[in-house]
This record gives structure tokens, C-alpha cells and sequence, in this order.
């Protein structure tokens, strides 16, 4: 026993382990070494039944040290103890060692082939074998949960498939109903009203919402407001009962709701129609936001509260949301400050602090904010009356330093906007004039109809191409006339008129009798916009252009107002008596052409100083009447002294019947002291009068040159 423990040990330690090794040792001394030898092939054996063992019950050392490929099968016999081979290797056509299972040996022997093993050769590791196609994915998906299946949904119609598959408890319903909404809001367009209507025929979409209606009062606080902003967003009707199942299930638990689910029932109830469910649950919610508005931490859910209020809601709960927000500016980031924006327009509420914060915010990034949030603010701001020069400076600088990454479209909805409000950006609609002048074929009809109206309507014409401009301007409107309707071209023509231009072409296809039977027939508003705008039409070319044999037929224009609507200042009317004297000041004139003066004045005639022995030069000039115009801001260009489109007319035409203009700035008139008004209106005739004799002086001299 000890011997054969002591020929094991050194079989192990002494042997070489190469075949052709041992059979040249075991000659050395036959029959003392036989022992040694028959264990030594017994632990050789032992090594290469290594190769029939899986690789990671062994160091990958030992694995790479194995270079015998026979396999073996250990079996010791109960009386002999001896071990034997139970198994070869056998050599297939492709030079590959292939092992043969003693218990499949035979003619149904089943092969497993194996490479080659070198010795000393690296260990590589086995190369896994692909799963069987559609067997082993389909068992893997099967494990997959069922928050991630739908996750991997891309269109409401796969959504709707996946739950049909199974049993839908009340949190899969609510998931499956958001992802529903998730996958519509991301398809395009053009596809949604189709996949709106398969969404509908799906039964498993009508099995969805009968199991959230039967099941709505057992959803958690935070499911039911998911669920009920999904189906209003995808079209459900209101009337529908799992809607109002709904309604009624977030009135019972409001009180239960945490702030983010308060602001998704907000976003919901936004834009839903009035009934009694909604109006309950908006009159609930404005009370429980008057109660919670000092403990909202969020700068997204307070936005939403404040848009759920309404235009309606009290001015004290504007007035605590307010404060609310500007006790959060600082947390606000550049898509709140825009969203404020529109937060305040939607509730017609005026903040001027609060609108200034995210005034300067917006300044500090505007080149961060994208177009449609940009027009947005615009908007918002335009719906406010908040007129602020320096964010509106801003924005126009940021648009002409990028003015090539903006597209024709772009531009003119920006144009459209600064015309809202009043603002002119002079060098961005010179660039834009610019490269109408260039490429005009972008413009579409509506893109030059915003032209026109921008233009007209701030008074404005490039500075350096003003002909260039208004000829491209009306090649482009020629070719569109023949799509044009009626209305269209009156707009066109007016807009054109404003900015003194008058085509042919366009003309004489509106003052058609066909055509102006149908603008002045029937009645309303339209009517009487129409007429106006025929009236202003008849007056640019009498005044502005009468040499041209186009006139407009007097039956279809607006009758003259009978008295005149404004009513002139009293205080200006006392302060020109003050300074011209009582017989010097006529209030309240009304021209034959339709225009309205707060007064007509006639300053005393001004005696020049002698320059000749001549008696004729030091005679008096002649007496001129002057229009005194008491002018509104807004019919001025935002923060300047330009006039908008009918003033600017109005100050043209004047000039042209005789009547120089003395503008009057009421907003600020009305802030002076009495000296001080009396001392503005003295320097306002001084300077209209000697502007009118140095015209008249260089007229004369051009007829006496000539």
C-alpha cells in the first residue's frame, strides 16, 4: 500500500508527460519500473479525461497543459481495481480529433469533433454557439417585464397588440395608456390621423377603457389624472363615459393629490370644454392651489397651476402666484423663463416684475432659444401689451448676426411679430428687403402678403433700393393674381398705396366693375372695411398721384363721418390761445377728405430780415394754417419719433392740402407742468414753420433756376 502511495507520488513528479517520452523511459528497468509505469499511464489517463470535462471545473492552466486527445472513462472494478480504457479517438476527413461515447458506440454513434490541441499551445476560450432561430428569443422575451416590452413600442397599433397578450391589471392599464399617447405624440403629422383611427377600431383599445371605468376607483392617486389626460389628448370624447368616470373619480380624491399630480390635472382641464364635471373640478382646484400655492417647489407644476386658473380666477390668486414666482426666480432655467412667458399671456395676467426677470434671463441666452419658442415669446408678449425695446432690440440683433440660418418663412413670421408690437428692426428689414430683391421665388402669396402688410404698416423702405424693392414686390404680386381672390388683391393694393406706390396691373384688375360690385356688396364688418380701404385707395391717388387716369368710382367709396369721433384736448386747446391768441386757433376741423385735426392754427406772419435795399424782400410771409395733431404712442413706431402706416399717410397727405403737421405726443404732453407745455408747443411751431419757409425758399429757387 505505502509502495504503491510512493510510485504514485513519483509517477507524478518524475514521468514526462509526452507519449513518446514515456514509452522511451519505461525500458530503463523493466521489472522495477512496471508498478511505476502501470500508474503512471493510469494518471495520464486521469490527465486526458480532462478533455471530456467542462473547462471551468479546472485552472485554465491546467486545461492548456493537456495534449493527449483520447478520451477515457475511469471505472474501477470492484475486485481487481484496475483502470481501464473505455473509449478511442478516431480521426474524421477533416484532420479533426473526434470523441466516440462508449455508450453511443456503434452504428449510432454520436461524433463530437474537436480541434486539434499543440502542445504548449494557448488557452482560447470556447466559442459560444448560436441559439436556435426564434426559440431561444422567444423564451428570452418571454422574461422580459412588461414595463420594458412597451417601452420598445414605437406606434399606438403595437402598444395595443403587446396588452392584448395579457392580463391587464390597473397599473398595466394606466402604462399602457400613457405609452399609447407617448407613441402617437411622436409620429409625424401626416401619419397621426391615421393612426388615431386605428387606434380607435383596436379592440383592445375599447377593452382598455372599460377596464379603467370599471376599475377607476381602485386606481392610485397618482394613475387616474395619467390616465385622464391621455384620453383627452387622444380625442376621446368628453361626453364619453370613461372620461367623466374619470372627472368624477379625481373629484372625490383631489385632496389626496401631490403636487405633480395636480399639475397633470391642471395640463388636462386646460383645454377641456365646460360642463358640469369640469367646472366642479376647476372651481375644487382653484381652491386647493389658493390653500397650497406657498408650499409648490416645483417651477414646472407651479407654471401649470397657474394656467388652470383661467382668465376668470380671482385677481387675488393671480396676485399670491405671482409672488409665488418670483420668490422661485432663481431656480427658473431658459425653457421656464420662456414658458412664463406664454404662463402669464394665457391668463391675461399683467406681472411687470416678473415679466422683467425673464426679460433679462431671455436676453443673456437668446441665442440658445430655438424658433418656435422665440416666436412664442413674441407672441405672448404681443397678447400682454409688453412692449419692452430692449428684449426686442435683442432679438432682432441675434437674427441679423444669424440671418442665413433663417429661412424666408422664419423671417417674415418674425417681421409679422415685431409689426404686432409696434417695433421697427430698420437694418433686419433691410436685410430682408435685400434678399427679396435677390430671390424673390421663395415667397410664397401669404409670405408676401405679411411683407406687405409689415412694411406698409411700420412705414418703412429700404434705405438704398427703395425702387428695386417695390418693383420685385410688384413683379411677385403680378404673378400671383390670377389665384388671388378678391379680397386679397384689395389688401395688396391698399398696403401698397400706404407705401406710395401704385401699379398699374393690379389697379385696374381691382377698379373692375365685376370686382368692386363684389366688395361693396352685402353688409357687416367686411363691408365697411372694404369701403375704408377703397376711401384710402381714392385718396393716395388724387393727392399722392394725380396725374393717373385710374380713379376710383365714388358710389363704392365710404361716406364722410358727419362729426368728428375725438374729442380735442382742452388743456392744448388753452395753452395755443395762451400763446397765438383766441381768433389764431380753430378746434376740431373735419377736411372734406375725411381727416380729422384736433385744431387748425395760423401763426402770425414772421418778417425775414432785410437783405436788400428792396422793399419787396423785407415784406411778410404769408399766413399759412398749420394742423395741430394730438398723437397717440401707439400710432408711432415703439421707442422713436417714426409714424406708423395711416399716420404716416395722414402727415403726407396734409403736407399736400396745405397743412403742415405739428405732431403733439399726448402720453408725454400730459406729464409736463403748464410752463413746460407752453414751452414745447412755442418750439413745435417754430420749427414747422421755419422747416416750411426753407421749403418754400429752395423751391423758388429751383423755378428761378430753371
Amino acid at each position: 500500500m505505502y509502495l504503491a502511495q510512493g510510485h504514485f507520488l513519483y509517477s507524478i513528479l518524475f514521468f514526462p508527460q509526452h507519449p513518446a517520452e514515456q514509452h522511451a523511459a519505461i525500458p530503463i528497468a523493466g521489472w522495477l519500473w512496471a508498478p511505476l509505469t502501470c500508474f503512471h499511464v493510469s494518471i495520464q489517463a486521469i490527465r486526458t479525461s480532462c478533455l471530456d470535462t467542462p473547462r471551468n471545473l479546472f485552472p485554465s492552466s491546467l486545461a492548456a497543459r493537456m495534449t493527449s486527445t483520447q478520451a477515457v472513462r475511469l471505472q474501477w472494478s470492484k475486485s481487481t481495481r484496475v483502470l481501464a480504457t473505455m473509449g478511442g479517438s478516431q480521426t474524421d476527413d477533416t484532420g479533426m480529433q473526434a470523441w466516440v461515447s462508449p455508450e453511443n458506440s456503434g452504428d449510432s454513434a454520436k461524433i463530437q469533433t474537436l480541434p486539434s490541441i499543440k502542445r504548449d499551445a494557448p488557452y482560447e476560450p470556447p466559442v459560444q454557439a448560436e441559439p436556435v432561430s426564434g426559440v431561444w428569443n422567444e423564451v428570452a422575451d418571454q422574461r422580459l417585464p412588461y414595463h420594458e416590452k412597451l417601452l420598445a413600442c414605437h406606434s399606438p397599433v403595437d402598444v395595443l397588440d403587446l396588452s392584448g397578450q395579457y392580463t391587464m391589471t390597473l397599473k398595466r392599464s394606466s402604462n399602457t395608456l400613457g405609452r399609447v399617447w407617448e407613441a402617437f405624440k411622436a409620429m409625424p403629422e401626416n401619419q397621426r390621423s391615421y393612426q388615431l383611427q386605428l387606434v380607435y377600431e383596436h379592440p383592445a383599445f375599447r377593452d382598455l377603457c372599460l377596464r379603467i371605468m370599471s376599475d377607476a376607483h381602485k386606481m392610485k392617486q397618482s394613475d387616474a389624472p395619467y390616465c385622464l389626460l391621455a384620453l383627452v389628448r387622444l380625442g376621446v370624447p368628453q361626453r364619453s363615459r370613461v372620461v367623466q368616470t374619470l372627472l368624477r373619480v379625481t373629484q372625490e380624491r383631489l385632496n389626496e393629490f401631490n403636487e405633480r399630480s395636480l399639475s397633470v390635472l391642471a395640463s388636462c382641464l386646460e383645454n377641456m370644454q365646460s360642463c358640469r364635471n369640469v367646472d366642479a373640478l376647476k372651481e375644487a382646484l382653484r381652491l386647493l392651489i389658493s390653500d397650497r400655492a406657498p408650499t409648490i417647489q416645483s417651477v414646472m407644476a407651479l407654471q401649470s397651476l397657474m394656467r388652470c386658473v383661467g382668465r376668470e380666477s380671482p385677481a387675488g390668486l393671480k396676485k399670491s402666484l405671482e409672488e409665488k414666482a418670483i420668490s422661485m426666480a432663481d431656480q427658473f432655467t431658459l425653457p421656464n423663463t420662456q414658458y412664463m412667458f406664454v404662463t402669464l399671456a394665457s391668463i391675461n395676467f399683467f406681472s411687470k416684475p416678473l415679466l422683467d426677470i425673464c426679460r433679462n434671463k431671455l436676453i443673456e441666452s437668446v441665442h440658445c432659444v430655438p424658433f418656435g419658442r422665440l416666436l412664442q415669446v413674441l407672441k405672448a408678449c404681443a397678447a400682454l401689451e409688453y412692449r419692452d425695446h430692449r428684449m426686442l432690440s435683442a432679438i432682432a440683433e441675434y437674427l441679423e448676426s444669424t440671418f442665413g440660418v433663417w429661412t424666408s418663412k422664419q423671417l417674415v413670421l418674425f417681421l409679422l411679430a415685431f409689426e404686432e408690437m409696434g417695433f421697427r428692426p430698420a437694418s433686419l428689414m433691410d436685410m430682408v428687403a435685400e434678399k427679396f430683391i435677390r430671390d424673390p421665388t421663395p415667397f410664397t402669396q401669404k409670405n408676401l402678403m405679411a411683407i406687405l402688410k409689415t412694411y406698409s404698416s411700420l412705414s418703412h423702405l429700404p434705405q438704398h433700393h427703395r425702387r428695386e424693392f417695390l418693383d420685385s414686390v410688384t413683379s411677385l404680386l403680378e404673378s400671383y393674381l390670377p389665384r388671388m381672390t378678391r379680397v386679397e388683391l384689395l389688401k395688396a393694393v391698399f398696403f401698397l398705396c400706404i407705401l406710395g406706390h401704385f401699379p398699374s396691373t393690379p389697379l385696374e384688375k381691382l377698379l373692375h366693375e365685376d370686382a368692386l360690385s363684389e366688395l361693396v356688396s352685402g353688409d357687416g364688418d367686411h363691408l365697411w372695411a372694404n369701403r375704408q380701404k377703397l376711401h384710402y385707395i381714392d385718396l393716395c391717388l388724387r393727392l399722392d398721384h394725380p396725374s393717373s387716369p385710374i380713379k376710383v368710382p365714388s358710389g363704392s367709396l365710404a361716406p364722410h363721418p358727419t362729426q368728428p369721433t375725438p374729442a380735442a384736448s382742452a388743456v392744448l386747446i388753452e395753452v395755443l390761445q395762451n400763446i397765438l391768441g383766441e381768433g389764431a386757433v380753430q378746434e376740431a376741423v373735419l377736411l372734406e377728405n375725411g381727416y380729422f385735426l384736433d385744431c387748425v392754427i395760423t401763426p402770425p406772419p414772421r418778417t425775414p430780415e432785410p437783405v436788400g435795399v428792396s422793399d419787396e424782400s423785407s415784406a411778410p410771409e404769408p399766413c399759412r394754417s398749420l394742423a395741430v395733431l394730438n398723437v397717440h404712442a401707439s400710432s408711432f413706431c415703439l421707442e422713436s419719433r417714426h409714424p406708423r402706416g395711416l399716420l404716416a399717410v395722414k402727415l403726407r397727405h396734409l403736407k399736400a392740402l396745405g397743412y403742415p403737421p405739428v405732431l403733439v405726443h399726448r402720453d408725454e404732453f400730459e406729464t409736463l407742468s403748464y410752463e413746460e407745455k407752453e414751452q414745447l408747443l412755442r418750439s413745435l411751431i417754430c420749427s414747422v414753420t421755419e422747416e416750411g419757409s426753407s421749403g418754400q425758399s429752395v423751391r423758388a429757387s429751383e423755378g428761378a433756376g430753371g
